[in-house]
């Protein structure tokens, strides 16, 4: 039986996405591309294991990557960078069709908007596709709050906008180191759940593998 993708080569990998033999060479080259993978397909674990051994760099024209953090801003806001990765999973969880594209260009955006508030200025540019324009907002929400809760308590230190932009660089630097590039990837959202593991509100969806 030939293969159903590129109906050249012999069908010899069962794919979970797809419920059917598809050949190894379209398995490489249309996961998380085309094939919108699980994250429990046997192929998909391998390949992620090996791109774990053969970590990439990050080009020197990405967007931030010019800009100067804290190194230690992590470690002086933890709970901080703990709810905004645990609000980013949540969502992931509510709205399972977005990938790791998505986040990283809502991330962005607001680092952009935090950028801009630190100097004085207040300029917004949220992301045009749905779901990172939803996620954008949803994490400006939560700012938000953050800032309000603050303010109530008495003696609290206010919440710096510069803060919550080395936060929002950190955390765009992260992802971009842990995804892979994929159209489909969603690495980094499995690694922010991964630190979570606990939360009923982010459990995995059930596994789309079929048995054949």
């Amino acid at each position: 039986m030939s293969c159903p993708i590129c109906e050249k080569r012999k069908a010899a990998r069962f794919c979970p996405a797809k419920g059917e033999k598809i050949c190894a060479v379209c398995c490489g080259t249309e996961r998380e591309v085309t094939i919108d993978c699980p994250s429990d397909c046997s192929y998909l674990v391998a390949a992620h294991r090996y791109e774990d051994e053969h970590r990439r760099s990050l080009p020197a024209d990405t967007p931030l990557l010019v800009e100067k953090i804290a190194q230690d801003i992590v470690y002086t806001h933890q709970q901080l960078m703990a709810a905004l990765a645990f609000s980013i999973a949540k969502f992931c969880a509510v709205q399972p069709a977005t990938v790791d594209a998505d986040v990283l260009a809502a991330i962005q955006a607001l680092a952009q908007t935090y950028k801009t508030l630190s100097s004085g200025i207040i300029y917004e540019k949220p992301p045009a596709a749905p779901l990172p324009r939803e996620l954008y907002a949803a994490l400006i929400a939560l700012f938000s709050e953050l800032k309000r809760q603050q303010a109530e308590r008495a003696g609290s230190a206010s919440l710096k906008d510069s803060d919550l932009f080395n936060l929002l660089v950190f955390l765009y630097r992260m992802g971009l180191l842990r995804t892979n590039g994929r159209p489909r990837s969603r690495r980094f959202i499995e690694f922010l759940r991964s630190q979570f593991p606990q939360s009923p509100e982010l459990k995995r969806e059930e596994s789309r593998i079929i048995v054949p």
